[in-house]
């Protein structure tokens, strides 16, 4: 038993060592041929793109080893009631045996499956995907790897190639480099190899999120589908509603109106990722969704006010404040994208006399002072021009006396 504990240790230093020994050219030329396929893979079952291009680099020997040559095998996957082709390969023991692939896409969705459907790697699924680092030391906590230095390789592979943007592009907050030659070469390439591997590096607008609690920018958050009611949500989290609506700079309504993301915790005021990339039809209030950030903070960052919305292809800065605006789309077309987002029931103003002013007391949430004065949301939002449902203690705001059932 010592001696092959000591057998495979040796044969993780020798692969370790080839990897490292590869040139930056062989490891980028592997990148280029199946980053279309860690992107779709991440959005088919989450697992990070620069985590699986990682792994695959490093089990691979950037993709010169035996065993990938033989079998089209990137992950070491062994036969394990395979019922498909094997290859015998000499690895812990002699001549054991390992998949066959026809396809290297295939392998990658085997690795995938792998680490979707077993339990002792589930955690990592409630990881921020851009969490690479918790993802690497995660493997090497779950026992994916007996080599010492796993998780350190892997982080050092992602960030001395860059591998995290394939884990952006996939969660769309980053696009790809349409000017980048490599993308266009890497595309081509790969066509005239294998079908599987001509996969247009477009963003997907449809993200799969994980089940269950995860974080965003770390920050718990749910995917909840149209028609999920709220209250259920906020009681199954131990959250009051009305806080569950401030979380997620939201106006009250009953249900979700459409399948998406709903935080358990305030958001914060910067974003994990430097910048976002615009797309087709995002409102400014997906995008905060979407990077786990308060859509008044991302809004003051880059110069935005109400009833603005960026055009898709513009820069959004997460991080620090814009030097500019970014560029809008026609005022029709952002005010449909805002009424979709947030249908807002039109009313009509009343005069100066009819209103009544209430002080906002401390925690007091538009929800409650709706509720107090047996008001809509709408109304109150409409009255005081209000674009978000955040209140200050002290505020005061208007109450069409008319309206109200009850007295301040």
């Amino acid at each position: 038993m010592q001696k092959h504990k000591l057998l495979f240790t040796i044969i993780f230093a020798f692969v370790s060592n080839l990897i490292f020994a590869q040139s930056s050219e062989t490891v980028r030329n592997y990148i280029l041929k199946y980053k279309d396929i860690a992107i779709a893979e991440e959005i088919r079952t989450g697992v990070p793109a620069a985590i699986t291009l990682a792994q695959g680099i490093h089990e691979t020997g950037a993709g010169t080893s035996d065993l990938v040559v033989a079998s089209n095998n990137h992950f070491g996957i062994k036969c394990n009631g395979w019922k498909g082709a094997t290859v015998s390969h000499d690895d812990d023991a002699k001549g054991e045996c390992f998949r066959k692939y026809d396809d290297p896409s295939d392998s990658y969705k085997d690795h995938s499956d792998f680490l979707k459907n077993r339990p002792y790697y589930t955690s990592l699924f409630n990881l921020d995907p851009t969490d690479y680092k918790g993802w690497a030391y995660g493997l090497k906590k779950a026992g994916y790897a007996t080599n010492p230095k796993y998780a350190q390789i892997l982080i050092k592979l992602i960030e001395d190639y860059n591998l995290e943007d394939y884990t952006l592009i996939a969660l769309n907050r980053k696009a790809p480099d349409a000017d980048n030659a490599t993308w266009a070469s890497a595309t081509d390439k790969a066509s005239t190899e294998s079908p599987a591997f001509a996969v247009t590096p477009v963003v997907e607008k449809t993200v799969n999120y994980p089940s269950g609690i995860f974080r965003i920018n770390q920050t718990n958050v749910v995917f909840v589908s149209r028609g999920t009611a709220y209250l259920k949500i906020a009681d199954e989290n131990n959250i009051s509603l009305s806080r569950l609506f401030e979380f997620n700079d939201m106006r009250p309504v009953d249900v979700a109106p459409k399948d998406g993301l709903v935080f358990l915790q305030r958001k914060r005021k910067q974003g994990a990722n430097e910048f976002h990339m615009v797309a087709e039809g995002e409102t400014v209030y997906d995008i905060a969704q979407m990077e786990g950030m308060r859509i008044e903070s991302l809004m003051e960052m880059n110069l935005l006010k109400a009833g603005m919305q960026p055009q898709a292809g513009e820069r959004l800065y997460l991080q620090e404040k814009a030097t500019a605006a970014p560029k809008l789309v026609t005022e029709g077309a952002a005010a449909a994208q805002t009424q979709q987002q947030s249908p807002v029931t039109e009313v009509s103003l009343p005069a100066s006399n009819d209103f009544i002013l209430h002080t906002v007391q401390s925690k007091e949430t538009v929800y409650a002072i709706s509720k107090k004065y047996e008001i809509s949301i709408d109304d109150l939002m409409k009255w005081n021009d209000l674009q978000t449902i955040d209140l200050k203690t002290g505020q005061q705001l208007r109450i069409n006396k008319r309206s109200a059932n009850a007295t301040n």
